[in-house]
């Protein structure tokens, strides 16, 4: 087995030549493909998941996994590599699905992120919406040659910021009414572009797209959302995702690695739930579970629990955009949480970095000291700013135990994430072949009944959404006869069959995902999983298919007569 380390992360080219390993190491499992080009022209790799000894990857239901689409969330590319070597550990789940796994999206981004000291982006490094530097404000660099970039405070009369008297080390805000004390105002560590002696603010980041708002679903120009582009997947990394996944319709879910925050978000961003059809709300709620009792991350709504602003929506996702035009159950999960390390349980995970107790900082604190060897958190020391003058250095390092697991706590932190897709997956929709049956129908033909079924949880169209927007076709049946092609632009059916339908769509499969926990005597569980797919043929030997784009492809072969 290749040789991954799963507490670090990897460059570009490290990563690289660690999926070619792999694919080297298990050839009957793996694949591995580019699916786009990055801004800068770096590869953006896809590996194509499965046994090939029990079936193509077309020919199975499949689930979809990426990672890294924001630079600096590096450790969302560990969770996507870590369920790659699960994956090819225990081969199980491979018998009878497919996972499509892309470890890094955004390589250009992440490579900067990995610098050091990082170059801290939102996501591409494409120039947006101008190709131009801003010449005022800060600009966020290591000053002190430690290779972190750290916080500055600034003494000032005016300033929010206060001494704690609980706990020196730490600031704490000034209160309303806090006259005559020291204060100070906090800001990056780095250093002014044509300062005025005066005015600070920071410098506007060149690089200000966000590709996480480029997809097709509701997006929304500049004026309305920042950083989402000029329009819908005009961005080739979100191009290449999207082609990737229309490509390969098989796919019947999707999870997305973010950081920070320790939660599954869900759809819709912009809508409320009751918007959305019942069955589908039951169902993420139902995987959202799942998804707490595996890792411990709680499942949550992006509109009504996470919302950046409570008069704000975000559009143009990736989650909305395989839910709403995908028709299929797709999950943003963001990885970490310090606050649940630290203890503090009860917060919300946006409106906590707004407004939480102090006590908070306490706890954070205490965990930085006793888990981290102090590394979350740096005394403050005097440093002499070229500008500003006698400030200090110190406070948060966000990088290190914030915006990312530390490497220590990576594998245990991702593990988990990886055991809630592989479930998923295993809940997706499976056609598999009941039963072939063959009698007698009177003047030397024969009937043959081919019976499929729906081993999976969920249903062959996977949400009401898809049904609603025609987003996938029912189980098709097909029958040939061993050494003939047909002509499907004939005028005659062909002389071997007597009735029957050469193709037929019987429409979709239940599973078992709409059944009630009651089980009343008043319940009924019908063979809604079941189609039988009927012919009339004369005596000769026949190939029978039965397929559905989300489900897979079950073939059988029959002599009659």
């Amino acid at each position: 087995m290749p040789a991954i380390e799963f507490n670090r992360y990897y460059r570009y080219d490290e990563l690289t030549e660690l999926l070619r390993a792999y694919v080297r190491e298990y050839p009957d499992l793996l694949d591995m493909e580019s699916i786009g080009k990055s801004h800068e022209g770096k590869d953006i790799w896809l590996m194509t998941v499965t046994n090939k000894k029990t079936g193509a990857a077309a020919d199975k239901p499949a689930f979809w996994c990426d990672g890294n689409i924001h630079a600096s969330e590096v450790s969302a590319s560990t969770a996507v590599l870590h369920l790659l070597n699960r994956l090819v550990t225990d081969t199980s789940p491979l018998e009878t699905r497919t996972f499509y796994l892309v470890p890094r999206l955004n390589p250009d981004g992440a490579d900067w992120a990995l610098e050091s000291p990082p170059r801290v982006i939102r996501s591409s490094t494409r120039p947006y919406p101008y190709d131009e530097d801003d010449p005022y404000g800060l600009e966020r660099k290591d000053l002190d040659g430690d290779g972190r970039i750290l916080n500055m405070r600034v003494p000032d009369a005016n300033g929010p910021w206060k001494v704690s008297e609980e706990e020196p080390r730490i600031l704490k805000r000034r209160d309303p009414g806090d006259t005559g004390g020291k204060y100070y105002r906090l800001m990056p560590e780095g250093v002014f572009h044509n300062f005025d002696g005066v005015t600070m603010r920071p410098r506007r980041v060149k690089e200000g797209l966000d590709i996480n708002r480029n997809f097709p679903s509701a997006w929304r120009q500049e004026f309305e959302q920042r950083g989402a582009g000029p329009f819908p997947t005009s961005e080739p990394e979100i191009r290449a995702a999207v082609a990737a996944v229309v490509a390969r319709p098989n796919i019947c879910g999707g999870v997305t690695f973010h950081t920070f925050a320790g939660v599954h978000l869900r759809p819709p961003s912009r809508l409320p739930d009751d918007d959305i059809p019942p069955e589908d709300l039951w169902a993420f709620n139902k995987i959202g579970e799942v998804g707490k009792q595996m890792t411990g991350y709680p499942a949550i709504s992006n509109y009504h629990e996470f919302r950046y602003h409570p008069k704000e929506v975000i559009t143009g996702v990736f989650d909305d955009w395989m839910y709403e035009h995908q028709g299929v159950y797709c999950w943003t999960t963001e990885i970490w949480s310090p606050q649940r390390q630290a203890g503090i349980t009860d917060y919300k995970y946006i409106d906590w970095f707004r407004d939480h107790p102090f006590e908070d900082d306490l706890k954070l604190l205490k965990w930085s000291d006793e888990k981290l060897g102090g590394k979350g958190y740096v005394d403050w020391k005097p440093f002499d700013h070229p500008q500003l003058g006698a400030i200090e250095i110190g406070g948060w390092d966000s990088s290190y135990a914030f915006r990312n697991p530390p490497p220590d706590f990576l594998e245990a932190e991702v593990g988990p994430l990886g055991e809630w897709v592989v479930w998923q997956a295993m809940a997706s929709p499976c056609l598999e072949i009941r039963d072939v049956l063959v009698d007698t129908a009177g003047d030397g033909a024969f009937r043959v009944r081919f019976v499929v079924a729906n081993s999976g949880w969920l249903p062959t169209n996977v949400t009401k959404n898809a049904v609603n927007r025609k987003l996938c076709r029912g189980v098709v049946g097909e029958i040939t006869r061993e050494g003939e092609s047909i002509d499907y632009s004939g005028t005659a059916e062909p002389v071997w069959l007597v009735s029957g339908r050469l193709r037929e769509d019987v429409g979709q499969l239940t599973g078992w995902s709409h059944v009630t926990s009651s089980g009343f005597a008043w319940g009924f569980d019908e063979t809604s999983d079941v189609a039988v797919l009927q012919w009339v043929v004369k005596p000769g030997v026949y190939d029978l298919i039965a397929k559905h784009e989300r489900a897979g492809t079950v073939r059988r072969r029959v002599t009659v007569g």
